[in-house]
């Protein structure tokens, strides 16, 4: 059998275990006949363009099991949207002899909805050049949103840090709220879809206690809301808010966003001051946060369930590779609540690229602004069990310094024009 090599890549926003992923693909080509080396793009589909392909033979073995366990995107990730090759065939012939210089005929991005759409592109321009690659996703993002999976790796580390955070707040803002601060907002990711938000009702006892979350699915009413605070703070002594930064109004307009990007998503943040507003004029005293790359970032309370996941990904992802199954994904699949069993499968691209997976309407109570038992049934599993990365003498966890060494260019530099 005549050996190919690999080449991995990162795409979009990172997570708290898209490095374990990495680490996964690494290992798992490392053994597997059919692949000689392994290279990781730098900063994802760019650094295939800029011929930026870091050699990760030459990482240490620590490195990488200290990869399995460092949040953010060790390789460097991206935004970048390609033409369709339909219309603009130039920077995929760029790809092409990049790959083809190295001998890369397997190539796995790592990423969400945008990134499938990418790695299709990327699929249907190999072929239309006659080149022999095969491109397989690797599912992550912590909205929770993509389609024909149960859950995306991601996504339970990040609900789990949210449930955790609001809880641990709730108890300070419930200890201050008989002379100081009654109200206290959260914002957290998610444009369109309310997964992260409703994860933070695992915090809360059924029916929401003190607690109020609200999803982009559910638009924001202002009067219902301000008459629904005014009973939580009656009947508890304050309230704490959990908002998605997709809150919209009954018209659909996003209550705060600033511009668009290269995919045409709207620039979202800065909601959770709106909502804070709205309850200083209600009369309360009311202090807010924003989640940000905190959530995703925060690998020092992943989910251990999370982590497997991870794993279990970028080892089928090779897998999927080197069987030739071109333009598909590994998506995990929900076998029983309780006990929580899952596999992983494999479906095309199709059934991920731009699409969007929403939170259940039988997942959340509008009304009480609350998760449902169903939405709790759902989220309990994910976020169980830690996977806690080992600390050093400082206190602080061992995350991983890569040395990240390029392999030798052998093309002209890339220009667009």
């Amino acid at each position: 059998m005549k050996k190919h090599n690999l080449c991995y890549a990162q795409s979009g926003g990172v997570t708290a275990v898209i490095n374990t992923s990495a680490a996964a693909v690494i290992a798992a080509a490392k053994t597997t006949p059919a692949v000689h080396r392994v290279y990781a793009a730098q900063n994802g589909i760019l650094g295939v363009l800029n011929e930026e392909l870091i050699e990760t033979w030459h990482e240490s073995g620590k490195s990488l099991r200290q990869l399995e366990q460092t949040p953010g995107g060790a390789f460097g990730s991206c935004r970048v949207k390609l033409p369709d090759p339909n219309d603009d065939l130039v920077p995929y012939a760029r790809l092409m002899d990049v790959f083809a210089a190295h001998d890369i005929r397997y190539f796995l991005y790592n990423g969400g909805n945008d990134s499938a759409d990418t790695a299709m592109k990327l699929s249907a321009a190999a072929r239309t050049l006659n080149y022999p690659l095969v491109v397989v996703g690797v599912p992550k993002t912590i909205d929770n949103d993509l389609a024909a999976t149960d859950t995306c790796p991601g996504f339970p580390s990040a609900a789990k840090y949210v449930a955790v955070s609001i809880a641990e707040t709730m108890l300070d803002v419930a200890s201050m709220s008989a002379t100081s601060t009654k109200v206290f907002v959260l914002e957290v990711m998610g444009r369109h879809a309310g997964w992260l938000a409703a994860a933070a009702g695992m915090a809360v006892p059924v029916g929401g206690g003190a607690l109020m979350i609200l999803p982009p699915e559910v638009p924001w009413r202002r009067a219902h809301f301000v008459a629904t605070l005014h009973r939580r703070v009656k009947k508890y002594g304050y309230a704490a808010v959990v908002v998605s930064e997709g809150l919209c109004d009954s018209k659909g307009n996003f209550l705060s966003a600033d511009g668009t990007d290269q995919f045409a998503h709207h620039q979202l943040g800065g909601v959770a001051p709106i909502i804070a507003d709205v309850a200083k004029h209600a009369g309360y005293k009311c202090h807010w946060g924003v989640a940000d790359y905190m959530q995703r970032a925060a690998r020092h309370i992943a989910s251990a369930v999370d982590a497997k996941q991870a794993v279990a990904v970028g080892e089928v992802a090779v897998q999927l590779a080197v069987q030739g199954k071109n333009a598909y994904t590994p998506v995990i699949r929900r076998l029983s609540d309780s006990p929580y069993r899952w596999r992983v499968e494999a479906t095309s691209l199709k059934k991920v690229a731009n699409r969007e997976r929403k939170l259940p309407t039988t997942y959340f109570n509008r009304e009480q602004y609350c998760i449902t038992a169903a939405g709790r049934r759902y989220l309990s599993p994910l976020i169980k069990g830690e996977a806690y990365p080992t600390y050093n003498a400082t206190g602080l966890p061992e995350y991983a310094i890569l040395k990240k060494q390029l392999a030798h260019k052998k093309l002209p530099p890339y220009s667009a024009n």
